[in-house]
């Protein structure tokens, strides 16, 4: 018997490598029970250690994609990740906005595991003017905040008053990933909103392998939110899930190693959620 599951579309760029990119959004869908799409913006070439190529996909064949996908499935939530020029991030917001998909996750993505820049300057603008204020929820980590804001982040301190300026640029909040702050033994994430602030504690895992790690938390909020939890709710089991698939990290190739989107399939664990 033919049934219908909730839905999200990922909009961002190709890994070769499997571990980040559309290919960990779409895994991170599948393993909440989220039927995926995709929309393409960048192919790369990269491995555990390497981004060697990017191929920007030009923006009218973004939004062809964007298009053609909205003009058939319904879309339960949007994700967006590497958008690589100010042309994709303009096509991208102005067909989120045409199409009034929502809700709208927004990973700023700039820079690679390996140091590999993702988003040039010229487009931190466009992204901060253009499609932040579409997101319900944008999630930078703590150099991503840096990097829209101007502002050094290196403390929670540090991440609240960024996390203050992005809301400012007209999201509904704002998700600062602080795994690396250095006044907190715990990986540490603040969740900002006009009504306060949240703050979700995990232990700080020491892993060469968390390839993927910010794809895979966008991906999962945006999952849980196309579930029909509230974004509070959704960035809490969210952020669970990532932690056991963090803790299952695999290693695999000889730099950083993936994370493990489907640990729970292994014996070990029963559900994703808890």
């Amino acid at each position: 018997m033919a049934r219908t599951i909730p839905t999200a579309l990922t909009i961002a760029g190709s890994d070769s490598g499997g571990g980040a990119g559309i290919q960990a959004d779409l895994k991170t869908f599948e393993a909440h029970g989220v039927f995926g799409m995709s929309v393409v913006t960048a192919l790369t070439a990269q491995n555990s250690q390497e981004v060697s190529g990017v191929y920007d996909v030009p923006a009218e064949f973004v939004t062809a994609q964007l298009d053609t996908v909205a003009a058939d499935f319904p879309v339960g939530a949007v994700k967006t990740g590497m958008l690589a020029s100010p042309e994709v991030v303009a096509a991208v917001a102005e067909g989120l906005t045409r199409l009034r998909l929502t809700p709208i996750v927004v990973d700023p993505v700039m820079v690679s595991k390996g140091g590999h820049p993702l988003l040039p300057d010229d487009a931190v603008a466009t992204v901060a003017t253009r499609l932040i204020p579409l997101a319900d929820v944008v999630t930078p980590n703590a150099h991503e905040a840096a990097r829209l804001t101007g502002l050094e982040v290196r403390t929670l301190e540090d991440a609240r008053r960024a996390a203050r300026q992005i809301l400012a640029f007209g999201p509904k909040a704002v998700l600062v990933k602080g795994g690396h702050l250095d006044d907190e033994t715990d990986a540490v994430d603040l969740l900002l909103t006009e009504h306060g602030e949240t703050l979700y504690r995990e232990e700080r895992i020491e892993t060469p392998n968390t390839h993927g790690t910010g794809c895979t938390y966008a991906s999962a909020i945006a999952a849980n939110l196309a579930r029909g939890l509230d974004l509070e709710d959704a960035v809490g089991r969210a952020r669970r899930y990532l932690q056991q698939a963090i803790r299952h990290g695999l290693a695999l190739g000889s730099g950083h190693g993936p994370t493990s989107h489907f640990w729970f399939l292994d014996g070990s664990e029963a559900d994703p959620e808890e």
